[in-house]
């Protein structure tokens, strides 16, 4: 006897090895194939600029032509700063008192920052301190919660972003910002394994059902054109995504295991984190916590839902409380106006919103509109299929013989509606009320569409008997082939490396960009090659009072956005004397339209 449970306590270990062995190879593979991706990374969208400026620019939310230097930041940098750490804490006490005697007369808020009659010239140094961090604000959380409140998003993800510029000092390169989203794109797959084995142990899902299926769902997002497209923006949607799936495990867990009548705080973490990151995250909290009482109150579970909903009211309460800006980022700030603007038209042009926002679901999931379209046609003939097949007589046969109780079809149906109601909601929610029609903000629904066809392809496995739960590893594989050979390279802005190339090429030139809106952020590296940058408008140019700095240099770098009328640059840049003696870059050659001119003085021709 003793042999026996020793051989199958072996066997036990042996097959928990082996799942185990499985999981770490397929977050290798994940992680190799977003690490490769990272590596081609070359530019950025202006948001993402905007990202490392807003947590690294020390009390210097925006970078403003006119207003180089912030007035916190000029009152930080002449009235705190000491020559030691002493000084710096004596100077911040002496101000502190100064505010509670004088209030509104006190120094600080009575300090002016330097605020220019027209555009001046911002040097390489001052681009560089944007974007970079260095010993003296490394680690400085203060400074990025003072830049984001003036921001439409909340400040977790910038605090982080802030945290490796601190451990990269004087450093700006992509994988700082890839891999807090290759963190949370594992994050997700793992919460993929523990979900499997959930169901599995709980009997939601046929023995031996469980590991396969947390493999195929974590592959099917973590090797997806959407979780590609997650890592490399570098912005807080991957950090998103990854508590909306965490939140959606943890109620699971609850629901299914330890119930919601205490130990909550994962819960609650989870809920206060996802609300600090992005405040996309409350569709999808709102969803789930409607359904997930509404479940309760149907099964009668009312000492649980009067601890669910205390524990959500009581997240609510705390994510306010830490960041108290929240409430007028979502109900009077521009973005949220135009969120609720959105919201307002109803029906109007919906199905066109709808429409885009399927269109990206399908192409982040499958790596193409038509492949996705050809894929779920079969997925969908496979489905009729199988409803056709008798099956009854087969789960009835598999149930005997495994002799293990099955949760009754009401249970499993909760879950169904767990995993779908809050995902819809959220998909309708973001195609009305989103600004742009781009994928960033359905990304949090890549892991969910992922677990879905995880689900119905082991479904369609079945057929298979035994032999389904491995065979269900083929189309698994066929289809992350084709998401990552199908990827269209967005947000790797390949060829910007020859647009940085000239720009150290001519560093010792002054640059002068002409753009309009705000487009100069999608140049903010280049412009801490130059000596320096006067970003202009091109009436700006045209009427410019202080000429000489215009008039001083022998060559002049120019570049001009794409949305900047050519045929007036050149005419404004001869008024002062300039002549184009070559085009470094054209815009067909800029992976963003810009055109780059070398510009000497006439006289020198």
């Amino acid at each position: 006897m003793g042999n026996k449970g020793s051989q199958s306590c072996y066997m036990k270990n042996t097959e928990k090895g082996k799942k185990h062995i499985g999981q770490l190879a397929v977050l290798l593979c994940v992680l190799i194939v977003l690490c490769c991706f990272t590596a081609q990374k070359e530019g950025y969208h202006m948001d993402e600029l905007l990202s490392f400026e807003l947590s690294n620019a020390e009390f210097n939310p925006w970078i403003v032509p006119t207003q180089p230097t912030g007035r916190l930041a000029k009152f930080m940098r002449e009235e705190i700063y000491g020559d030691n750490l002493g000084q710096t804490l004596s100077n911040l006490a002496d101000t502190v008192r100064d505010v509670a005697a004088n209030r509104g007369n006190s120094k600080l808020l009575q300090y002016k920052a330097d605020v220019y009659p027209e555009p001046v010239w911002i040097s390489r140094q001052q681009f560089h301190e944007y974007l970079t961090v260095n010993s003296k604000d490394c680690f400085n959380y203060f400074s990025v919660y003072f830049n984001v409140k003036d921001d439409n998003h909340p400040p977790l993800h910038f605090m982080l972003l802030h945290t490796m510029s601190s451990m990269f000092q004087g450093v700006l390169a992509p994988f700082m910002g890839c891999f807090i989203n290759i963190v949370a794109v594992l994050g997700c797959c793992i919460c993929f394994f523990r979900l499997g084995e959930l169901l599995e142990e709980k009997a939601v899902i046929s023995e031996g059902c469980g590991g396969p299926l947390g493999i195929c769902a974590a592959l099917l997002y973590g090797l997806s054109a959407g979780a590609i497209a997650t890592t490399l923006l570098i912005r807080m949607y991957g950090l998103l995504t990854f508590f909306c799936v965490a939140l959606f495990y943890l109620h699971v867990k609850k629901w299914l295991a330890e119930g919601f009548g205490r130990k909550n705080k994962g819960l609650a973490a989870a809920t206060v984190l996802g609300f600090l990151t992005q405040y996309f995250f409350l569709f999808y909290c709102f969803a789930l916590a409607a359904v997930t009482a509404g479940l309760l109150c149907a099964k009668k579970r009312y000492k649980e839902l009067k601890s669910y909903l205390r524990t959500m009211i009581l997240s609510a309460v705390v994510g306010v409380v830490v960041f108290p800006f929240s409430i007028q980022d979502v109900l009077s700030s521009g973005r949220g106006e135009e969120a609720l603007q959105n919201l307002s038209r109803g029906f109007s042009g919906y199905g066109t919103r709808l429409r885009a926002f399927g269109t990206i679901l399908i192409k982040g999931s499958f790596g193409s509109l038509l492949a996705g379209l050809v894929i779920l046609g079969c997925l969908a003939i496979g489905g009729v299929c199988l409803m056709i097949r008798k099956r009854k007589a087969l789960k009835a046969a598999e149930e005997h013989k495994s002799g293990r109780s099955r949760k009754p079809e009401g249970e499993r149906r909760s879950l169904w509606l767990m995993l779908l109601i809050p995902s819809a909601c959220y998909f309708l929610l973001a195609a009305r009320m989103s600004p742009y029609l781009v994928d960033r903000y359905i990304m949090p629904l890549f892991p969910f569409a992922a677990m879905l066809l995880a689900l119905v392809l082991g479904k369609l496995c079945r057929v298979f008997g035994k032999k389904g739960k491995y065979l269900l590893l083929v189309p698994t594989g066929a289809l992350c082939i084709l998401n990552v050979c199908l990827y269209d390279g967005e947000y790797l802005f390949r060829g910007y490396n020859r647009q940085l190339e000239v720009a150290e090429r001519y560093g010792e030139l002054p640059c002068i960009c002409l753009y309009d809106g705000t487009g100069y952020y999608y140049n903010l590296e280049e412009f801490t090659r130059y000596e320096k940058t006067l970003l202009l408008k091109l009436p700006e140019l045209e009427q410019r009072q202080n000429t000489s700095d215009l008039t001083s240099a022998e060559q002049i770098v120019v570049l001009r956005k794409s949305n900047v009328e050519e045929a007036g640059v050149l005419e404004a840049l001869k008024k002062y004397g300039w002549e184009v003696e070559v085009v470094l870059l054209g815009e067909n050659d800029s992976v963003y339209e810009d055109t780059l001119y070398l510009c000497v003085r006439k006289s020198d021709r």
